[in-house]
């Protein structure tokens, strides 16, 4: 089980801190005392979450691109971190068909620079690198959940690239840290949804900016089968595995980070859910726009973290659909209660 009190006081530094993800991380780690730097790209959208939860006050939030070897270096030697989570990346499909050299650059050249700084840094013990749910080879079989041990080859920029950055930690782990000195491990996650998502091309945002704007919620591939959860919930697990690897280097491994089979479910359902919880009659319509290929079907075996660190979700989709409704009706109604449902929603995950 997760001691969160093991962060307090202890230097974490965080790539990717200003987007989604990383906004939640950083907001939970600073709520247990944790030292947290920040080196990402300035905030990917406007609005953010970053700037709308004023994370930035309570880290060292610094600006800078991952491919930039030398000043990624600077970071690791000015604030010596002890725990590093790797979530910076081009993150979304489509934009890696536009472009794909900027997604290979980002993902796969940016990992081996945050695991060369951390070769080259001794206070680094712990390390997790954060990939996809999309770096398996996926010819779209039904039903089928992808375990750790399958192959690798992600169809799409995007998830090829993640796929390239579990190899490049893979080779780096075996060449460089098989004297234990540094624990490192990759989290392969689903679909994360939540409050404070405003990317382009994700389904809830599209969502929430029809509604903002008064118009149909499009759906393009409503008969696409995805594994959602709340962004709470991988979050919860990488602090644990990198909490666990950092005393004992035997949890150090590849992991799914996936809901159970009751929250993998069709985009069109998770729509209906969405509007279902919304009320006021809002409705969707289905669109395909001809866009690029994405997979049908896309489903995780989690039964390897429920295993070996006896992870359960805690939150299925339908309470999941509340949560991100509930946020966004407080985001929409004053901007500045957005660290405090922050803090209620993270207290509520983490039963405190």
């Amino acid at each position: 089980m997760l001691d969160l009190n093991f962060y307090n006081g202890r230097t974490v530094l965080v790539t990717g801190h200003t987007g989604f993800k990383g906004s939640w991380l950083c907001k939970i780690l600073i709520n247990e005392g944790a030292k947290v730097i920040g080196y990402s790209l300035n905030p990917p959208t406007e609005p953010n979450l970053f700037n709308l939860a004023n994370i930035e006050k309570n880290m060292v939030s610094l600006i800078g691109d991952i491919r930039d070897f030398r000043q990624l270096e600077s970071v690791f030697d000015k604030y010596q971190p002890e725990i590093v989570f790797h979530l910076a990346a081009q993150p979304i499909v489509r934009e890696s068909y536009k472009q794909p050299h900027y997604t290979y650059e980002t993902n796969v050249m940016g990992t081996v620079n945050i695991l060369e700084c951390a070769r080259l840094t001794p206070s680094v013990k712990s390390l997790l690198n954060v990939t996809t749910d999309k770096v398996y080879l996926n010819d779209d079989i039904p039903d089928h959940p992808f375990k750790e041990d399958e192959p690798l080859d992600g169809y799409d920029p995007y998830s090829n690239s993640k796929s390239c950055s579990e190899l490049v930690t893979h080779s780096y782990k075996k060449s460089f840290f098989f004297d234990g000195r540094c624990a490192i491990s990759t989290a392969r996650a689903g679909n994360v949804i939540g409050g404070g998502d405003f990317a382009a091309d994700r389904i809830i945002p599209d969502c929430i900016r029809a509604i903002e704007a008064n118009k149909d919620i499009i759906v393009r591939n409503p008969y696409s089968t995805r594994p959602y959860q709340h962004v709470l919930e991988p979050l919860y697990i990488y602090l644990e595995i990198a909490e666990k690897q950092y005393s004992d280097i035997s949890y150090a491994d590849y992991y799914n980070v996936g809901p159970d089979d009751c929250d993998c479910v069709n985009t069109g359902d998770l729509v209906t859910k969405f509007c279902k919880a919304w009320g006021n009659g809002i409705a969707w319509i289905n669109k395909h726009d001809g866009g690029p290929h994405e997979a049908a079907f896309l489903k995780l075996d989690n039964n390897k973290i429920k295993t070996t660190f006896g992870w359960t979700p805690r939150w299925h989709i339908d309470e999941t659909i509340s949560k991100i409704v509930e946020w966004t009706k407080i985001y929409l109604k004053d901007k500045n209660r957005v660290p405090d449902i922050m803090d209620k929603q993270i207290n509520e995950f983490f039963n405190k």
